[in-house]
């Protein structure tokens, strides 16, 4: 009977179980505001700014064809996190710590790479 009581609201529909995703999430992966892009040659590096984590990506200009992408993020102190392999569209979204502390990130695509230096400080 308890079981039923806790299923019928779900099935209905009356009890929200997921909440939309925010917008930056949906185009890139990552969650917070946008912080700073960085466009280059074959793409952008874009980086995402939340409460206590930053997060990047790595955006092809044109996506479709596979191709060598990657992206690197790392907090100022900490180890940087990568994400490197054969995609169409985007390397990442890598995430690190960041509650006040300054961060880098580099992304590339092909040969072709760009770098933020020390922000978000």
């Amino acid at each position: 009977m308890l079981v039923r009581l806790l299923v019928l609201p779900l099935l209905a529909g009356s009890v929200p179980l997921l909440a939309a995703p925010a917008t930056a999430q949906a185009a890139s992966g990552c969650s917070g505001r946008p912080a700073k892009t960085v466009e280059f040659s074959t793409g952008e590096l874009r980086v995402y700014k939340s409460r206590a984590q930053a997060c990047a990506v790595t955006v092809a200009k044109k996506p479709g064809k596979r191709r060598t992408m990657s992206v690197t993020l790392q907090a100022r102190g900490g180890r940087a996190v990568s994400d490197k392999g054969s995609y169409t569209k985007m390397a990442g979204p890598v995430t690190v710590s960041a509650l006040n502390r300054c961060v880098r990130a580099t992304g590339a695509i092909g040969k072709k790479s760009a770098s933020t230096g020390w922000i978000l400080c």
